[in-house]
């Protein structure tokens, strides 16, 4: 039987596909091994979205390459789409394959493994007009499954790569996206999150156009998993409408990932954000206001270029005036092929490390002012499994994305609630974890 191991590097879009290819490979009759053991093929599913991305995707094929040598390497994803050349040419790699070739994998294999392909197939991204759908349905080692519902980006922020490295905006129909989620609550599934790279603009490429708010009532109304998380939203693509939607739905959960990437008005401007400031503030405080116990995630660039010391204040100070929960800090990095690479007044890098470290102990505040909210209350949890392997607590996700520890109770087989939403009270809360136990029956 040929074995096969995959690395996957990057976003939920990236962790779908690599899932997808295992399901499908599987269903051809390879055998899955993890990566760093032996195996007859290596698909590494590279990142590109940052030079540290650049630098990791080719630290993995080297680290595939040097533990398994006889093994023939894949490499396929962002980074091979953008930089194929570059991917090419590093030692041990059998084939590099694009975004758009990456689906096609398990149906091209017996050709690869013949030598019968020239090693570069990338084809031009930009022309991609129709959404490649390949669901699994297994989601192994995961009690919340993925479903991608889009791909591609027409945005073209001045600091990012993914629309080159993932082409234009494609949705799949609202149709397929029921079937999908449908099948996947046959299959025992909980939760289903809503991935895409921009899945804001879910369903303007669709003819007659369609839009998220339409999708995500109809996925309320109709035979789908109980709870829906969305991966993120772009701030300008909420309306009025859709925020009162949110409130009131039952299943869509109330976690919220919103990429500000800066506060600052001149800033922002050089992103190409097209929105301000006052724009956040309004935004944040009304979906705080609207949305019971939300939780409200953000993206921010820290040492964008031409950020001033006020300029990062601006961007500090809003935050920390907004209800936000948690952050996720991206230290500004050159991405070669962006135009913000190209842009004068560059910030010195230890400046650049002091305001995203700056930036992360403001989330960490951040982040348990908002778990202390919920101190002796009670909240939805779905329990994914074991702390560690041999831990004895169990670990779960409430719907408003709070981690939560439940020691075990006597009398009752912790295997029983794996995959099962319980009722939890939160009886701790430190800036280390939260635990709480199970107040139903």
């Amino acid at each position: 039987m040929t074995t096969v191991a995959i690395a996957t590097l990057g976003c939920k879009v990236n962790q779908f596909e690599s899932e997808a290819l295992t399901d499908s490979l599987e269903q051809r009759g390879y055998f899955l091994v993890p990566f760093g053991e032996r195996a007859d093929i290596t698909i590494i599913n590279t990142c590109t979205v940052t030079h540290r991305a650049d630098f990791q995707s080719r630290q993995m094929v080297r680290r595939a390459v040097r533990s398994n040598p006889g093994s023939l390497v894949i490499v396929t994803g962002c980074y091979s789409q953008v930089d194929p050349d570059v991917s090419g040419k590093m030692d041990g790699v059998a084939y590099v394959l694009g975004n758009r070739e990456k689906a096609r994998i398990p149906d091209l294999l017996p050709v690869l493994q013949q030598g019968g392909l020239p090693q570069v197939q990338v084809g031009n991204i930009q022309k991609e007009t129709l959404f490649d759908e390949v669901v699994p349905y297994a989601f192994r080692r995961h009690t919340r499954a993925f479903l991608k519902i889009q791909d591609g980006c027409n945005a073209y922020c001045s600091f990012c790569i993914v629309p080159h490295a993932r082409g234009p905006s494609r949705s799949l129909s609202p149709e397929r996206i029921l079937e999908n989620l449908r099948r996947l609550k046959e299959k025992g599934f909980k939760e289903v999150v809503l991935t895409g790279i921009h899945i804001g603009a879910y369903g303007l490429d669709l003819v007659p156009a369609y839009s998220l708010e339409r999708l995500l009532r109809r996925v309320e109304e109709e035979k789908t998993p109980q709870r829906i998380r969305l991966s993120s939203l772009e701030p300008l693509d909420f309306s009025k409408d859709l925020i009162h939607f949110l409130s009131k739905s039952s299943k869509i959960c109330p976690h919220l990932h919103i990429p500000i990437q800066s506060g600052d008005d001149e800033i922002l401007k050089k992103m190409n954000r097209n929105y301000s400031h006052s724009f956040l503030f309004d935004l944040i405080r009304k979906i705080h206001d609207t949305i019971s116990g939300v939780s409200i995630g953000a993206d921010v660039i820290a040492g964008f270029p031409g950020e001033t010391e006020e300029r990062f204040e601006s961007t500090r100070e809003l935050i920390e005036s907004l209800p936000f929960s948690y952050l996720h800090v991206f230290p500004f990095s050159k991405r070669k092929g962006t135009p913000a690479a190209t842009f004068p007044d560059h910030v010195d890098e230890a400046k650049i490390k002091t305001r995203a470290e700056s930036l992360r102990e403001l989330s960490r505040k951040k982040r348990l002012a908002f778990y202390r909210q919920f101190l002796n209350q009670e909240v939805s949890v779905l329990i994914e499994g074991r702390r560690g392997k041999n831990s004895n607590p169990l670990k779960g996700l409430s719907r408003n994305y709070i981690p939560v520890l439940l020691p075990s109770v006597n009398g009752i087989d912790p295997k029983e609630w794996i995959n099962q939403e319980r009722t939890v009270r939160v009886t701790e809360v430190s800036e280390r974890e939260v635990i709480g136990r199970i107040v139903e029956a």
